[in-house]
């Protein structure tokens, strides 16, 4: 018994275990956004610990503060944003840790035989998302997609190979084929 658990102890610390899939995706770098929800823990504060999920303009409302806009940044950013506004007035040294739980779903239309906003899954390739949708009807070129990320200011699409990967948000188009 004692070897068995010695041995499951050196396959994970070698890393030999698949990680989660969420660890793909960088909370230091993710900005938040509309669809996206977010888990706050303010340390020894159950009233203003919890789930919120915020709205088309990327804001949410917490207890004592009010109206918070999240939109455009980082979960570091919105932990220094509820420490400034909690900290003068609310709490002496508030600590808090804030961990995004859901992405914003990605859109897909065109030539697939389910259209519409799928939830993200972090990993997940073009290809594959197009398979949570049903697939790709008779019709679609299956080689590219076409793609506008919601952080582009300029909305422009961009020509993808199939096997990139999906960010949150993505507006993704599968264009028809010729014959």
């Amino acid at each position: 018994m004692r070897l068995l658990l010695s041995a499951l102890f050196l396959c994970a610390s070698s890393g030999l275990f698949a990680q989660s899939p969420k660890a793909e995706i960088s909370d230091s770098s993710y900005t938040l956004g509309s669809g996206d929800s977010v888990t706050i823990s303010v340390f020894n504060q159950q009233d203003l610990s919890g789930n919120y999920a915020l709205d088309g303009d990327g804001r949410f409302s917490m207890p004592l503060i009010g109206m918070i806009d999240a939109n455009g940044l980082t979960p570091a950013e919105l932990e220094q944003v509820l420490i400034n506004k909690l900290k003068p007035d609310y709490l002496v040294n508030p600590r808090i840790y804030v961990q995004v739980m859901n992405y914003r779903p990605y859109y897909l239309m065109g030539e697939v035989r389910g259209t519409g906003a799928f939830p993200y899954v972090a990993g997940m390739t073009y290809l594959t998302a197009i398979a949570k949708a049903g697939g790709f009807s008779y019709r679609a070129k299956q080689d590219h997609v076409y793609v506008i990320r919601v952080d582009d200011p300029e909305q422009k699409e961009i020509k993808l190979d199939i096997d990139e990967k999906v960010q949150p948000g993505d507006i993704i188009r599968v264009d028809e084929r010729m014959f």
